[in-house]
C-alpha cells in the first residue's frame, strides 16, 4: 500500500535529518561516559517518577525532587549533557508535531492533542 511506502519514507526523512544526526551523535557520546550516563538514567527515572506523582494528583517525595533537582543541575551544568538533552527535546518536539500532523489527518479523537 502507498501508505506504507509514505511512512517509511518520512522514517528516512526522520533518521536523517540534522535533529536525528545531532541527537545520535550526542547520545553515542554521552553513552561513553560512564559517569555521565548513569547520571542521565537516574535523572530521566526521577524525572518520570516526578511526572507520574504530578499527573495523578499526588506528590513525590520532597527527598525525590530534590535529588531530581540536584542532578538537573549537574547535568545542566555538564556541557555534552546539556547539548545531548536539548538535543534529544528538539527531536521530541519534532515527532509530537509529526504525530500531532498525522493524528489531525486521521480524524482520530486522542485526549491531550
Amino acid at each position: 500500500m502507498q501508505i506504507y511506502d509514505e511512512a517509511n519514507t518520512l522514517a528516512s526523512h526522520i533518521r536523517e535529518c540534522e535533529e536525528s544526526r545531532t541527537y545520535r551523535a550526542l547520545k553515542e557520546e554521552v553513552q561513553g561516559n560512564e559517569t555521565l550516563s548513569a547520571l542521565l538514567k537516574e535523572y530521566k527515572r526521577l524525572q518520570i517518577k516526578v511526572q507520574l506523582s504530578a499527573v495523578s494528583g499526588g506528590s513525590a517525595e520532597t527527598e525525590e525532587i530534590q535529588r531530581f533537582q540536584q542532578i538537573g543541575s549537574l547535568l545542566f551544568a555538564d556541557a555534552t549533557a546539556q547539548r545531548y538533552l536539548l538535543a534529544e527535546m528538539r527531536m521530541q518536539q519534532m515527532m509530537a508535531d509529526v504525530f500531532k500532523i498525522l493524528n489531525d489527518a486521521s480524524g482520530l479523537e486522542m485526549p491531550g492533542m
